[in-house]
């Protein structure tokens, strides 16, 4: 049963996404809610993420706008270490801070600021471990920087009971020929 999913993937320069206006980030976000709201309709209760800029933080933009057809749905912000937005530019703190504020839970594994590259393993550990699955928006033909928690999430779950899913190259790239297919018939 997945009730706790862990959302989590490419960062937004990794994709080339620097503004809201990318094509690229509404069809991320679509394929996002395609398989959150499969996971409600199958008792998914609690989306978490760290909290890092890019595809947690557009899923939790997409948790925000599915509570208000399901209310029952709450968002978790789990950062590896405190006040890890301060040192951002200040547009992205407060867009970052905005999300954050509409959480339904707000912690950090550390209570402290930032110490070492090794918090953001352990942050990754410590949210597969509290976590029935994961959502991860990877492609291995691209690695970057999700590469490290798509092998630790792997690796659960081929040994316990922990579900994976990915969303893909292809899977975007199927949702952005039925964008097309739509905009094409809508025109003819």
């Amino acid at each position: 049963m997945l009730k706790r999913l862990f959302v989590s993937g490419y960062k937004a320069h990794e994709l080339g996404i620097f503004n809201e206006k990318n094509p690229g980030l509404a069809i991320i976000k679509k394929a996002l809610k395609r398989e959150l709201v499969r996971f409600l309709e199958e008792e998914l209760e609690w989306v978490i993420i760290s909290g890092q800029l890019g595809v947690e933080m557009w899923a939790a933009e997409t948790v925000l706008e599915l509570k208000k057809e399901y209310p029952q749905l709450k968002l978790a912000v789990i950062t590896p270490f405190l006040n890890q937005e301060e040192k951002w530019k200040e547009e992205t703190q407060d867009y970052y801070r905005n999300i954050v504020m509409q959480a339904d839970y707000i912690n950090s594994v550390y209570q402290t600021p930032y110490q070492g590259v090794w918090q953001l393993g352990e942050n990754h550990k410590f949210l597969l471990s509290n976590s029935d699955g994961i959502l991860l928006v990877y492609d291995e033909e691209n690695e970057g920087s999700p590469k490290f928690l798509n092998k630790l999430a792997a690796k659960k779950a081929d040994i316990g009971d922990y579900q994976l899913f990915r969303i893909n190259a292809y899977d975007l790239q199927t949702i952005a020929e039925e964008q097309q297919q739509e905009l094409y018939n809508d025109y003819f």
